[in-house]
């Protein structure tokens, strides 16, 4: 099993004393407590991304363990971006991005895990969920799609998936991108006053949104119930975006390393060998 006690505790959700509803969506601390300016976020994101990078390669080399990224937000709270400027200076042949959407009729015939379990990672590689199996007790809870009696187990059997995935040495990272109310209202504008960015709105997320407490409340008591050693939560002030991408990449750098991955042994005598001349 992942040994998750060098875990960072920056931004970690810890359930005895999380409370959503006190969290600053526009902190600028960073991992070491003092305020960061963007220029020196920027910075060491940078820094990070150079570091997963080769870190990535340890991975797929010593072959021993994965590593399953989970995104969750609200609409609106960056996870394509967030994507974008963590992952997307890896190598694509070690990490791959699974969405989850409404699940399809075949889906909705087997138990809600089904079609995750289908997509975590094998040793070597990254996973990405964008959105995830926590749909499944954020928004049906929220739209009332399925009864309490219901959703309400559900968080036991995703700690015992996530143990399950653990106990395979997947290392599972789960990050909250959380933005404001306002922030939201920004960028749904944003979406409607550039013609670009037309296509990027949903006249459904106006619905959602009018259920921004009952989703607030979704998410707090979700992460409460499943973050644990082994798969914890960690929400990310993601209201500036480039404090999002300094916050993702640091921690998951930091729970990298914790690993001291290493390079598999060589065969004996490689350095005997002669490569004759054709």
């Amino acid at each position: 099993m992942i040994d998750s006690s060098n875990y960072p505790s920056w931004l970690r959700v810890e359930p005895a004393s999380f409370a959503l509803s006190k969290t600053n969506t526009r902190d600028k601390r960073g991992a070491d407590g003092h305020v960061l300016t963007r220029e020196r976020a920027e910075a060491v994101h940078e820094e990070n991304c150079e570091a997963i990078r080769h870190l990535q390669f340890l991975l797929y080399a010593e072959n021993r363990r994965s590593v399953l990224v989970v995104l969750q937000a609200i609409d609106t709270g960056g996870k394509d971006g967030a994507i974008r400027h963590v992952f997307g200076s890896l190598n694509p042949q070690g990490v791959r991005v699974q969405s989850f959407k409404a699940p399809s009729t075949k889906e909705r015939a087997h138990d809600f895990l089904w079609r995750v379990h289908h997509h975590a990672p094998e040793r070597g590689h990254i996973q990405v969920f964008n959105r995830s199996h926590y749909e499944d007790v954020l928004v049906v809870r929220v739209k009332n799609y399925v009864p309490e009696s219901v959703w309400r187990p559900r968080y036991q059997h995703i700690n015992n998936f996530e143990s399950l995935l653990a106990d395979n040495d997947t290392l599972v990272v789960k990050f909250m991108l959380n933005i404001s109310k306002d922030e939201q209202k920004s960028r749904l504008q944003a979406r409607l006053d550039d013609r670009e960015r037309n296509w990027k709105f949903d006249l459904g997320d106006l619905d959602d949104r009018k259920l921004w407490d009952e989703y607030q409340l979704a998410f707090n008591e979700a992460m409460i119930h499943t973050s644990t050693p082994h798969a914890p939560w960690y929400v990310i002030p993601a209201d500036r975006k480039w404090f999002r991408n300094y916050a993702m990449s640091t921690i998951l750098r930091q729970v990298l390393e914790a690993q001291d991955m290493q390079y598999p042994p060589v065969p004996e005598g490689l350095d005997a060998i002669v490569i004759d001349d054709l």
